[in-house]
């Protein structure tokens, strides 16, 4: 049983409130750009390569009174795993790691993952030391969930029992020195501290 990703993610995005939101390369960036058109509080990181959720957490242990969300796809997750490693050694409680796990490569048109119908990816994170992990496959057992997982302090590990995208979903339009800019203002704005010249 898996859950639609834009049903999943429209979810998210009505029960966030003050949550700064770090995407991957693919699906997550794709979608959430579609669903909330943030140009803000959101940094689109398309070429994620596996590090979203490190470039969150170098954010997360910056801005200690803020709260990240940082989604990343199943592809990158198995591509670095030792990502998890970093996160129960940082052990920051401002931030949740997301997993969307639909078992293909959002950033490549869907291609395959790697027998990714036998991997189990809220087992990997327990085996790495990750107390807070999270595992949700249906919208209803999200929806009572949620605020465990997504709200409560913690270092956090939430995998997202996805199905395949049922449409193609665009980029969000921008480049990498935009979002940069656009993203380091709303820090400013939100936190009175400089972040860029």
């Amino acid at each position: 049983m898996a859950m639609d990703i834009q049903d999943c993610l429209s979810l998210l995005s009505a029960r966030r409130t003050d949550e700064l939101v770090v995407t991957s390369a693919g699906n997550s960036s794709e979608v959430w750009w579609e669903l909330t058109g943030d140009t803000t509080s959101t940094f689109y990181l398309e070429a994620s390569m596996s590090l979203s959720t490190m470039f969150a957490a170098g954010l997360a242990l910056g801005y200690p009174q803020a709260r990240f969300w940082a989604f990343l796809g199943d592809g990158a997750f198995v591509m670095n795993t030792g990502l998890l490693f970093v996160e129960k050694a940082m052990a920051l409680p401002n931030m949740v790691s997301i997993v969307i796990a639909n078992r293909c490569y959002g950033a490549t048109e869907g291609s395959d993952l790697p027998m990714g119908s036998d991997i189990d990816f809220a087992g990997i994170a327990r085996a790495a030391g990750i107390e807070r992990v999270f595992k949700f496959s249906s919208m209803d057992a999200l929806k009572e969930g949620f605020d465990e997982a997504f709200k409560t302090p913690g270092p956090t590990t939430v995998v997202l029992e996805l199905d395949r995208p049922k449409k193609h979903y665009v980029s969000p339009p921008f480049d990498g020195p935009e979002l940069k800019y656009r993203f380091g203002r709303a820090l400013e704005q939100r936190f009175a501290r400089s972040v860029l010249p």
